[in-house]
Parts: C-alpha cells; sequence; structure tokens
C-alpha cells in the first residue's frame, strides 16, 4: 500500500496558458502572497496584481526579475517569455545536436575519469543518456524490455523484474529515491515525474523486515547502496552533479550520478569486473 504526503505536490491540472496564470502558478507553488512577491522584486503590490490579472502587461525586465525570484526552471522561464509576448531566451538542443558535441565529449570524459567506479548522467526524467563502461556491467541481467531505450534509471532500479532484487538495502534506497523525486517534483512542477512517482509507488516491495536505518546513514545527505554482484555486495555511496548553465536548457538539467566504493573490499571488487571488460 502507498503511504505518501501529497499536500506538497502538484495537482493535476491545465497548464497556465497567459502570463497572468504563469504568474500566479509559481507565486502560489512557492508559497509567495503578492504582497510577498512585490517585496522582493522590488515593484508595487498593485502593479503586481495588475500584470496577474492582466490588466498590465509586463516588461522584459520585470519578467526576468520575477522568473528569478521565484527561481523558475529554465524550461518554464522560455513560457513565461512568450507568454508575455517576448521572444524565448534558453536554448534547448538534444545532447546529440551537433552544436552540443563539446559538451557531450566533456561530459563522457567525466564519466570515463570516474572508472573504474561507476558513473552515468541522466536527463530531467531520469533516462539514461551517458554512462562508463561500469554502468552496464551493473545493469546485467534485468528484463530485456527495460533496458530498451530510453532506459528509465529510477524503473530500471525499481521494478521487480530489473535491478531491485539485488538491492541489498532495498527499503531504504527507495525511500532515498522517492525524496529525491518528491523534491524535484516540488522544484518543477512537472507531471511526467508526477506519473513517474505514482508508477514507482505501485511497485511490490519486497524488502520484507528490513532495518529502518542503517550505519553510515544520513538522510538527505548519504545514503549507502548496497548491491549484489556475482564477486559479493558492492558498498557503494553516490554523488549527484548538476550543471548550472545560465543559457542552456538541457546542460542545466542534466545530472551525474557518480558512486564511490565505501570500502576497501569493494573497492577492490569494482577493480575485478573493470577488468573483465
Amino acid at each position: 500500500m502507498r503511504s505518501m504526503d501529497t499536500s506538497a505536490l502538484p495537482h493535476r491540472s491545465a497548464p497556465p496558458t497567459s502570463f497572468g496564470e504563469h504568474l500566479r502558478h509559481w507565486r502560489q507553488r512557492r508559497r509567495f502572497s503578492q504582497m510577498d512577491l512585490a517585496h522582493v522584486a522590488e515593484v508595487s503590490t498593485r502593479h503586481l496584481s495588475c500584470v496577474e490579472t492582466g490588466r498590465a502587461s509586463p516588461s522584459r525586465e520585470m519578467v526576468l526579475r520575477l522568473v528569478e525570484r521565484l527561481d523558475v526552471p529554465l524550461r518554464e522561464r522560455n513560457a513565461w517569455l512568450v507568454a508575455a509576448g517576448f521572444a524565448p531566451m534558453y536554448r534547448a538542443r538534444p545532447l546529440d545536436d551537433p552544436g552540443m558535441a563539446s559538451a557531450r565529449a566533456a561530459v563522457q570524459r567525466i564519466l570515463e575519469c570516474h572508472e573504474p567506479w561507476p558513473a552515468l548522467a541522466m536527463d530531467r526524467h531520469w533516462n539514461l543518456v551517458m554512462h562508463n563502461r561500469l554502468v552496464p556491467l551493473l545493469m546485467a541481467g534485468a528484463a530485456p524490455e527495460l533496458l530498451q531505450g530510453p532506459v528509465n534509471v529510477l524503473r530500471l532500479s525499481l521494478h521487480p523484474q530489473g535491478l531491485a532484487p539485488r538491492i541489498a538495502n532495498l527499503r531504504q534506497w527507495r525511500e532515498h529515491l522517492f525524496e529525491r523525486l518528491r523534491q524535484q517534483i516540488r522544484a518543477t512542477g512537472d507531471a511526467v515525474l508526477v506519473a513517474l512517482l505514482d508508477e514507482l509507488q505501485d511497485y511490490p516491495d519486497a524488502s520484507g523486515a528490513a532495518p529502518v536505518a542503517l550505519a553510515g546513514e544520513h538522510p538527505g545527505v548519504l545514503m549507502p547502496f548496497q548491491f549484489h554482484t556475482g564477486h559479493g555486495v558492492l558498498q557503494l555511496v553516490s554523488t549527484t552533479t548538476v550543471f548550472g548553465s545560465p543559457v542552456d536548457i538541457t546542460l542545466q538539467e542534466l545530472a551525474l550520478e557518480t558512486f564511490f566504493p565505501a570500502d576497501d573490499r569493494s573497492a577492490g571488487l569494482l577493480r575485478t569486473i573493470a577488468a573483465q571488460t
């Protein structure tokens, strides 16, 4: 049975179309009153109200100031600009676009330099876009349909025919991933992520009477990842890196997940696995 707090997650509704609807939607999502937002944006409450109700049109400078104060994702900032009658400001080229060749090469270099530890890159919906040579070795044995592109890392990890049976601390890892996904939903309001969370929470939890907490666990900061392999159980920890590019949506939404051995034995196991490729 699923159990979650849905009060802070977005309700499914028609997406905003007018600038005022965009403004109201994100102001309420960020829990700002009109007075609060007017104060931090350094505009009058009356003028902000007129913009939100459509009685006044915002300048481009005001649009950019409001999206900055409300921490609106870059992808949504383009929608705000278009709704206000301005050209979009941020590029959104796919990672395989020729113009992204240098960025793609840089990301691949980072992943390869992380060997013999596993590392991968994901898009905003947790779809696998790049990886180093350790990742396919750890994914081996999952159902073929879960390995067909685009491979969703969360679905592959938690599906009963994916990697879930091999995760020794499945209960903790599930909750860790769910909380990360909830935080992302709260920040972006992405309906695709809401649907993904619903799907993942319907997967059976085969963790049984696993302990609630683990040694070395620091919720929200550090979560051990214990993974069964043919060579023994890997004890890993992971870090996530994001790019803060101010002009490119694809890079801004890209996340690199890098795993490190938590002990010498796991480091030796990873070196053994890497040597077999």
